[in-house]
Parts: C-alpha cells; sequence; structure tokens
C-alpha cells in the first residue's frame, strides 16, 4: 500500500506543475451569481425528487424492511442538506423501522445520521446524546471508523462555536485524537491520499498541489455536485487568498446546484471575499448564507452569519459614503475643469478673434502694399516708355533741325536767300505735332492695350466712343490717357497737347456727365484701368 502512495506521488508531480495558481476567480464569481439566479429552479428540482421518494415509500408495504429503510435512508440523505426538520422526522422513522425489525447494523447508520443532522444544525447537546444511544460494542471497522470520524467533527464544531480559552481546548484535543483513531482503523482510498496531500507541508524537493489542481481533479472524477461541494471545502482549509478563493466558489456553486441548504461554503466565501475587500460580493454571500440557514433552520450557523454581516453593512455604508464624497469631489473638480475650460475658451476665442483681425490687417496691408508695388512697377515702366518717346523724339527733333539749319546757313551764305526761305518753309509743325501724337498714342496703347474699351465701359452705351480705322485715339481719349499716365495737372495737359485751359476742362466735364458712375469718381476709375507690360 506504501508503494501504490508512492505511485501516486509520482504520478501527480509532472500534472501539479502543469497547473497554475493564477486561475481567474472572476470567471467563476461570474458563474456563481447565475447560478443565484437560478436557484429556486434547483429547489423545485430537489422538491420533486424529494417527492417522487416520498410517493414510493408510500406504495411500499410495511412488512418490507430492506425497500422501506432504503427510501427512508434517500429521504434522509435528500433532507440532510436541505431541510432540518425534514432530515429530523426521517432520521427517528429509520431509527424506529430498524428497531421494530431488530436491524443493528441499520440502527447504528440510523443513529449517525441523526448524530449529524443535530450536529450541523447545532444541537450539540442533542448530537452527543444521541452518540451516547448507539452501542459501539463488536462495531465493525468501517462503521468505527465513521463513529470516529463524526464524533471528532462534532467536537470540533463545538471547540469553534465555543471558541474560548479553556473548554474549546478540550475539545480540539479531543477531536485530533478521534481523527487519529480513525486514521488507524482502515487505510485510505486514492482520493483521501490525494486530498490529504493539500494538508502536508512543504519540504525539500515535494510541493503540496495547488488549488488549480484539486479543482480539475474534482471536476474530472465522477463525484456528485454535493460531494465535489463538500470536498472542496475541506481542501480550502489548506490555502489562502485566491487560491482559496477558487475552491469555496466552486464548492458555493455546486452547493446551488444540489440545492443544499446546510452549507458552509457560501458562509466561508462571504468571509473571504470581506478579506479582500469585496465587500458588495461578500454581503451577497452572506445574505445567501443567512437565507440558507433560515430555510434549513440551522441555529449556529445564523448566529455566525449575524455576527459577521453587521460588519460587511457597516463597511458597505462606508463604501458607499466614500463613493459619494468621491462623486461630490469628482463634480467640484469637473466644474471647476469646466470653468478653467470655459475661461481659457473665452480667453482662445479672443485670442483667435484678435489673431485674425490681425491676420486681416496683415492680409490689407500686403494687398495695400502689392498695389503700390504694382503702381510703382506701373509707373516706372511708364516712365521708361517715356523718357524713351522723349529722347527718341528729341533726338529726331534735333536731328531734322540740324539739317534745316544747314541748308538754310548753306543756301544764306551762297546767297540764295529764296532757297534758304522754301527750306525753313518745308517744316510743318502741325505734321511734327500729328506725328508726335501718333507716336504718344501707340506707346500709350502699347501700355495699355484695353485702355478705350475700359474707357468705354464707364460711358453710357449711346455715348461711347468709337475710333474710325486707322485712328488710334481721339482728343477726348488722349486727354483721359494722360491722365492715366499720371499727368492730373490740367495746364500741362493743354500745352503737351496745344488746347487751352478751358477747352481741357470742357473735354472732361462733358465726359463726365456721360459717365455710368458719379463724376467725383470717373478719374478713380480710369486709373484702375489695368496696366499690362508687353515687354
Amino acid at each position: 500500500m506504501g508503494r501504490r502512495f508512492l505511485v501516486i506521488i509520482v504520478l501527480l508531480f509532472p500534472a501539479l506543475m502543469g497547473y497554475s495558481n493564477n486561475i481567474k476567480v472572476d470567471s467563476l464569481w461570474k458563474v456563481l451569481k447565475a447560478e443565484l439566479k437560478k436557484e429556486n429552479s434547483y429547489i423545485k428540482r430537489k422538491e420533486q425528487k424529494i417527492q417522487a421518494i416520498r410517493q414510493q415509500l408510500v406504495e411500499t408495504p410495511a412488512k418490507e424492511f430492506n425497500p422501506r429503510f432504503k427510501l427512508l435512508s434517500d429521504l434522509f440523505n435528500e433532507y440532510s442538506a436541505f431541510r432540518f426538520d425534514s432530515a429530523i422526522t426521517s432520521a427517528h422513522r429509520m431509527i424506529a423501522i430498524s428497531q421494530k425489525f431488530n436491524k443493528k447494523k441499520q440502527l447504528i447508520k440510523s443513529q449517525m445520521s441523526l448524530a449529524t443532522v443535530l450536529m450541523k444544525s447545532g444541537f450539540y447537546k442533542e448530537a452527543f446524546d444521541a452518540m451516547a444511544t448507539i452501542d459501539t460494542n463488536r462495531m465493525l471497522k468501517q462503521t468505527r471508523y465513521e463513529y470516529l470520524l463524526l464524533r471528532g467533527f462534532l467536537h470540533a464544531e463545538i471547540g469553534s462555536f465555543n471558541n474560548d480559552a479553556y473548554y474549546a481546548k478540550q475539545y480540539h484535543l479531543a477531536s485530533k485524537t478521534d481523527f487519529k483513531n480513525a486514521g488507524q482503523l482502515i487505510n485510505p482510498d486514492e482520493m483521501e491520499k490525494t486530498i490529504s496531500l493539500a494538508f502536508l507541508p512543504d519540504s525539500g524537493s515535494r510541493k503540496k498541489p495547488t488549488a488549480g489542481f484539486y479543482y480539475n481533479y474534482l471536476l474530472s472524477h465522477k463525484l456528485t455536485e454535493h460531494q465535489i461541494a463538500i470536498v472542496a471545502t475541506r481542501i480550502s482549509h489548506a490555502y489562502a487568498k485566491d487560491d482559496k478563493l477558487l475552491l469555496v466558489t466552486l464548492a458555493a456553486i455546486n452547493d446551488i446546484r444540489s440545492a443544499t441548504k446546510e452549507t458552509f461554503a457560501i458562509f466561508l466565501l462571504g468571509q473571504e471575499l470581506f478579506q479582500h475587500n469585496r465587500n458588495n460580493d461578500a454581503y451577497i454571500c452572506m445574505q445567501e448564507a443567512l437565507g440558507n440557514a433560515a430555510f434549513y433552520g440551522t441555529r449556529n450557523r445564523a448566529a455566525q452569519i449575524e455576527s459577521v454581516l453587521p460588519l460587511i453593512a457597516s463597511r458597505l455604508i462606508e463604501e458607499k459614503q466614500h463613493e459619494k464624497d468621491m462623486l461630490w469631489i469628482g463634480f467640484v473638480i469637473f466644474m471647476f475643469v469646466a470653468i478653467v475650460l470655459v475661461f481659457q475658451l473665452v480667453i482662445f476665442r479672443k485670442q483667435m478673434i484678435r489673431i485674425k483681425t490681425n491676420e486681416q490687417v496683415i492680409q490689407q496691408k500686403n494687398k495695400e502694399l502689392e498695389d503700390a508695388n504694382g503702381r510703382l512697377w506701373e509707373s516706372s515702366r511708364i516712365k521708361e516708355e517715356l523718357i524713351g518717346l522723349f529722347f527718341k523724339t528729341c533726338s529726331s527733333y534735333i536731328e531734322t533741325l540740324d539739317k534745316v539749319k544747314r541748308k538754310a546757313q548753306h543756301n544764306i551764305k551762297i546767297g540764295k536767300y529764296q532757297d534758304a526761305n522754301i527750306v525753313l518753309g518745308n517744316v510743318h509743325i502741325q505734321t511734327e505735332k500729328n506725328q508726335l501724337y501718333s507716336t504718344l498714342d501707340r506707346v500709350f496703347l502699347t501700355l495699355f492695350p484695353n485702355f478705350v474699351a475700359s474707357f468705354n465701359s464707364l460711358l453710357k452705351q449711346e455715348d461711347q466712343l468709337w475710333l474710325k480705322e486707322g485712328e488710334l485715339l481721339t482728343a477726348t481719349l488722349r486727354i483721359f490717357a494722360l491722365i492715366r499716365l499720371g499727368i492730373t495737372d490740367i495746364e500741362t495737359i493743354a500745352k503737351i497737347l496745344g488746347y487751352t485751359v478751358n477747352t481741357v476742362y470742357t473735354y472732361k466735364a462733358r465726359i463726365k456727365g456721360k459717365a455710368v458712375v458719379p463724376p467725383e469718381l470717373f478719374e478713380q476709375k480710369i486709373m484702375e484701368i489695368k496696366f499690362t507690360d508687353n515687354h
């Protein structure tokens, strides 16, 4: 048997290393909350099963011991973790039928069943009384083993319930003695050996199995939901923190599924969650545990729960108050931030408006600068053309005058006065003027090719000036052409064109009177006619 135990450890060791201790409990907690919502359906299923057993019991003749005892045992098993009063009734019926038919083995089992349910319900004195009625003489080894285990659990329970410095110590010592004596009677099976590994201390290369291993181990074996809950609760005492949470949550889930109302797992889970500061979850568990205790009729469990529940409730109230305070603080901070942001937005908007205004000013100044540069460039080009025209015309006139002078001087010198007079008579001033105006017109129209069309656009349809074939500019157009070139002085215009000042005034006034724009804006519109550099 020792060799078999060693083989089990060797086989389990690689598996133990493969499981992680960090299995998430949150997903299992979600399962538990979902199962709590279905709790009534599990209770209904349990009641239907009990009703079926009761019906079979009614239909079984009273003289048939074995089938009736079997049905009473099944009924007790269903009630033992479901309803205390019904479990007590079933146990007494089992005792009565065993005594009636003088069945010692079944009587001992019935008395132990009664003691078990009394212990679970906190009736410790009554449980000891029930244990005292059991005939321990000539007990089978297996029965004595179960008897000692039950008595050990009873001593442990009352020790935990008393929880004092003197009597509790005696009960715990008696419990250890009973467990030790029970362990010496029979060899544990494979599952019991595996479970016991959790309570062995780590030493050397041997490490105890993880909680994750036991989680998978229990689910992989053919155990009932109630059995899984019992074993998981038992093993959970060997672990702490998340490992313990994993196992007690598994136990609580299976207690719900098996409609177990005499449950310790949900109470342990509530305590553990409370230690983890998961107070809302702990409160849910304790409320469920209190409801189970009331449903089953467990006095000791109800007392334990009622001592812990106010602590959880008070902490929940503190948390809610803290959350409320934090909410108000958050609201105040939010309002402060909102005010600051609004203030910043106002400043930002003002800055943006100022920037936009400045950009508009800059754009306007840039446009004005561009217009000024354009006008300077235009003026420069006009001056270049006019200066070029001036020097070219002057040079031509000087050359002509020089030729006339020489011919006249030569004729006078040789006495040909008549010929000299003819030479001087060949100089036609009006022709030269017309040629000068024609040259000026060509230069101007080269600089302003759209002048005539633009000028006419400022006049009414019937008053527009149209050139004859071969004509470049009329006298009126020539006056405003000089104005477009920047010559605005009336006397200067009159001298250039050979007109009187009144004549120039008359031409200007007549045209302005025919304009489609106000007279005071006419010359401004003339200055806006576009200059074109074709060079």
